[in-house]
């Protein structure tokens, strides 16, 4: 399941308030959700568990955002899609919650990424053909999109212009659909989040997969775990 979302639609995403008072999960009778996230217990909980007793104004502001973007496109879905992509936004941004930029050099970038750089063959299957595009499409936002191919894909189907501006990956509307939609989607790996989280059960350990193979799969799970403790919802 996805959803196409445009630059219209990207630009009107505004932030929701709060006034929540209670932590218990409404649900309607087809199943699905029929209230908002109850903020005021999402952020006693998530300070506590995830980050160490204090929050930064910029981290609330930042989890706000994704908040946002979730009950505005996919509040209908599963909650534990959300816990995930929160926990992988956790990690990708080393619990900043904002978009951020792939630590590192451009000399390191360039290694990593580029024609020039060590590993030319995957540079080239990735979509980065020229010198320099190692630096240019190298991570960016909440799950650090990486490779030319994968900015030209997430700007098709988001209805922006990433390839000639990937900076513009840096944008929190931005970012926020990029990281839902491509875990939802499947974009980065193949591995899509309903692979992991569906009526069958749940994969916490490798629901990485769906992003960045294994590489810290465990230390992401218990993310995952906290993050949807954290879910509740208003009456």
């Amino acid at each position: 399941m996805g959803l196409h979302i445009t630059r219209n639609l990207i630009g009107r995403i505004e932030p929701l308030r709060g006034g929540a008072t209670r932590s218990t999960r409404s649900v309607s009778l087809d199943g699905h959700h029929s209230s908002a996230i109850n903020r005021e217990f999402f952020f006693l909980q998530t300070r506590t568990t995830l980050f160490s007793g204090s929050l930064r104004q910029t981290q609330v502001k930042g989890l706000n955002v994704l908040l946002d973007y979730w009950e505005s496109q996919h509040a209908r879905a599963d909650d534990r899609w959300l816990a995930y992509a929160l926990a992988t936004a956790h990690h990708e941004t080393d619990r900043s919650m904002q978009p951020i930029r792939e630590y590192g050099s451009d000399e390191y970038k360039r290694l990593k990424y580029d024609v020039t750089g060590s590993k030319p063959d995957n540079a080239r299957r990735n979509g980065n053909t020229k010198p320099g595009d190692g630096v240019k499409y190298a991570g960016r936002g909440y799950v650090q999109l990486t490779w030319k191919n994968n900015y030209r894909k997430a700007g098709d189907a988001l209805g922006v212009e990433l390839v000639a501006r990937p900076d513009d990956a840096m944008q929190p509307a931005t970012a926020a659909a990029i990281l839902f939609e491509g875990m939802i989607d499947g974009w980065f790996t193949g591995r899509r989040l309903a692979d992991c989280f569906n009526d069958v059960g749940a994969d916490w350990k490798n629901a990485r997969r769906i992003v960045n193979g294994v590489d810290k799969a465990d230390l992401i799970k218990s993310y995952g775990l906290l993050y949807y403790a954290a879910i509740s919802y208003t009456v």
